[in-house]
């Protein structure tokens, strides 16, 4: 699930700098790019994996 919303921040952060809009400070494409690097960092160590599996013991 973080890696899909890291992958949306990359998207939006691609969309500002490439049409060059003027943003303030907040929502510039690279506090947007950090923040979908920070994501992913999470997402690969496994925080936010979603659902685990559970073993069954007879």
């Amino acid at each position: 699930m973080l890696g899909i919303v890291a992958a949306v921040l990359f998207f939006i952060a691609f969309l500002i700098n490439a049409a060059e809009l003027s943003t303030n400070d907040v929502f510039s494409s690279t506090n947007l790019m950090l923040l979908g690097l920070g994501l992913l960092a999470l997402h690969v160590a496994g925080v936010g994996g979603g659902w685990t599996a559970r073993s069954r013991r007879r």
